[in-house]
């Protein structure tokens, strides 16, 4: 399935997309789940399939307001310096452990919205990436158990506003401001993505291709990244890991290259979708 959060007629729902429709899974399920993270720490994504089928109660998909796939996570996990080119363009090494950062929700757009270039800096870049939505919870998981605690997978653009990340050895505040971590179109959930499954990522910018590699590039792999951050802390349903982006960034290209007003950022992975935004100034 592929699912999505959304606001329709001014209510918040959520739905999974069949064609052009959207079959609304709130109103089925929205008394025991009122949000897409509800419903997938209630595990109701098996009866789901049966109103999807059928393709009950369904609204169009051109009249919903998209949200990111998960508006209100509990945790974001960002993996840097995850893949050998990204790593060699930056002059960083290769680390025995994930590097490690953290996103707040209140920096997520959806597909469709525009990424907001920040009054404080010009130097807006793209990062594409795949995420992952923890579906069962749980603290020191294994590697090998780690593919049972995946809901689904979804694109990602880590915009980072590169003079704010290299303003203290922290990158939270170049990677944290308002309206710059896209995160869509949707969740395709883990039944159709087998386990350890090699997906392309490309990041493409006015039609450009910038970036381009496969999971089986990562440093640390998906497995790897679970296991790593269930032993600090546990993982509840509905947390999400954006597992890192490849070479070709902007802020390392001659000359450097940044998001403007105007642009168009598209983040594809074969075996999700197209994630699609445009770039406006900040306003006020």
């Amino acid at each position: 399935m592929r699912l999505i959060s959304y606001q329709y007629n001014g209510q918040d729902g959520y739905g999974a997309v069949v064609g052009d429709r959207v079959v609304d899974l709130h109103a089925v399920f929205g008394a025991q789940a009122p949000d897409l993270k509800a419903f997938i720490a209630a595990g109701l994504a098996a009866q789901a399939t049966v109103h999807v089928e059928a393709a009950r109660a369904t609204l169009p998909l051109s009249e919903v307001q998209l949200l990111p796939v998960i508006p209100n996570p509990g945790k974001i996990f960002c993996i840097g310096l995850n893949y050998g080119e990204h790593i060699r363009e930056t002059g960083k090494t290769e680390t025995e452990k994930p590097v490690i950062f953290l996103r707040v929700a209140d920096s997520q757009l959806a597909h469709g919205e525009d990424i907001v270039r920040p009054r404080a800096s010009e130097r807006l870049d793209y990062e594409g990436e795949i995420a992952i939505v923890i579906g069962k919870g749980g603290r020191h998981i294994s590697e090998a158990d780690s593919w049972s605690h995946i809901a689904g997978y979804s694109c990602y653009n880590d915009g980072s506003v590169r003079d704010w990340q290299v303003h203290t050895s922290q990158w939270a505040p170049g990677k944290n401001f308002w309206k710059t971590g896209a995160f869509g179109p949707w969740m395709v959930t883990a039944d159709e993505i087998a386990p350890d499954q090699t997906m392309t990522l490309v990041t493409r910018l006015n039609g450009q291709e910038m970036q381009r590699a496969t999971t089986d590039m990562m440093v640390h792999s998906i497995p790897r990244q679970i296991a790593y951050i269930s032993t600090f802390i546990p993982l509840a349903p509905g947390d999400v890991i954006v597992t890192g982006t490849p070479g070709g960034v902007g802020n390392k290209r001659t000359p450097p290259v940044f998001m403007k007003p105007g642009d168009v950022c598209e983040i594809e992975v074969d075996a999700i979708g197209v994630l699609r935004n445009g770039i406006r100034d900040e306003q006020g």
